[in-house]
């Protein structure tokens, strides 16, 4: 028995393991196999799609076109097969649109369900009698379009695994997530000088890239969305951490934004050359403390933040680094802002 379609998809993605290294694709077939798809998907760090059958299941539909498919391989999840019709034809419309291998994975199947046009069935239980797929679950309910849509918002804006470097010192208490601004990326050495800072406070940091090269690094409600989908997967990696966000530049903007959204999953945030105009419609809704770091030679960004602290309703403090441009490439001047975040996780994520 399953618990839902979720524990399922993580049962079923142990026996996948082995296909994480050639980099699949993964497919549900609508709606029911999505979410066990997303299990599958989140586990070997895979994009998820839907898999592009039609309503009926008798053939190729319109679905499952957001991924390439050409030359991958495929992995086409359901949360049950019966009949194996709906199946075959997914497995058909992956092969049509230029796969390379096509594998078949259900939590269980009857054995009647045969799948000749995947090259390889993953299914962890075969039952012997006639039972519906519903009766193998403790929760079998309904996944509405909007639970599909939703799904594969949360796949498309988490981080990857291979995007990440996660670090948590031992007996790390806090954990700070970093969103560099545009044009820079997890590599940014001012953030990585701010981290190793971080760590000798014994609080744990993750990088990774908050932007793709073809995005708008101003569409803020974009990256705010990343950010919170970033957060959920820190939280199932270190749990019982009070999390904090270092945003510069845009990415400050979307933290701010984000944690507006998360209320109280959000500890503490710092700023450093951040644009906190650009998350003008919610300010007034963090509740972090919040602080903010500006250059003191930066000042077109040092009055939109004064602009800005006037609209946070949270504790906040402005600090202003003393002969700092906005890059804080003057000598001392990234050292000055280390000590500041440092200084301000500790006391609001190390409680």
């Amino acid at each position: 028995m399953f618990i839902d379609r979720a524990d399922a998809g993580r049962r079923l993605a142990v026996r996948l393991l082995h296909l994480a290294s050639e980099e699949p694709v993964v497919l549900g077939l609508p709606e029911g196999g999505v979410p066990v798809a997303f299990e599958v998907a989140r586990e070997l760090d895979a994009p998820l799609d839907v898999a592009g059958v039609s309503a009926e299941g008798e053939g190729p539909g319109p679905g499952g076109d957001g991924v390439a498919l050409a030359g991958r391989t495929v992995i086409v999840v359901g949360d049950g097969l019966a009949s194996g019709s709906t199946a075959r034809a997914a497995c058909a419309a992956a092969r049509a649109s230029g796969a390379a291998r096509v594998v078949m994975a259900a939590p269980l199947r009857a054995r009647e369900a045969v799948v000749p046009e995947a090259d390889e069935v993953v299914c962890l239980i075969e039952p012997e009698g006639p039972r519906a797929v519903g009766e193998w679950y403790e929760d079998f309910g309904q996944v509405t379009e909007a639970d599909v849509s939703a799904m594969l918002g949360r796949a498309a804006t988490a981080p990857r695994a291979r995007d990440v470097e996660l670090t948590a010192p031992q007996g790390a208490g806090g954990m700070v997530v970093f969103a560099h601004g545009g044009g820079s990326s997890r590599h940014s050495p001012r953030n990585r000088r701010v981290a190793a800072a971080l760590h000798e406070a014994r609080l744990g940091t993750l990088l990774f890239d908050l932007t793709r090269p073809e995005e708008d690094v101003f569409d803020v409600p974009l990256l705010a969305r990343r950010l919170s989908e970033t957060v959920r997967w820190v939280r199932e990696r270190t749990q019982g951490a009070r999390i904090g966000y270092y945003g510069a530049s845009t990415g400050a903007a979307a933290a701010l934004w984000s944690a507006a959204e998360l209320g109280d999953d959000i500890a503490a945030v710092v700023s450093r050359g951040g644009r906190p105009d650009l998350a003008g419609p919610r300010l007034a809704g963090v509740t972090a403390p919040t602080l903010l770091i500006v250059g003191e030679r930066d000042e077109p960004v040092l009055t939109l933040n004064r602009s800005a602290q006037e609209r946070l309703r949270c504790p906040n403090k402005l600090e202003i680094v003393r002969g700092a441009t906005h890059l804080f490439a003057e000598p001392g001047t990234l050292d000055t802002v280390a000590e500041l975040a440092r200084a301000w996780f500790v006391r609001h994520l190390n409680r």
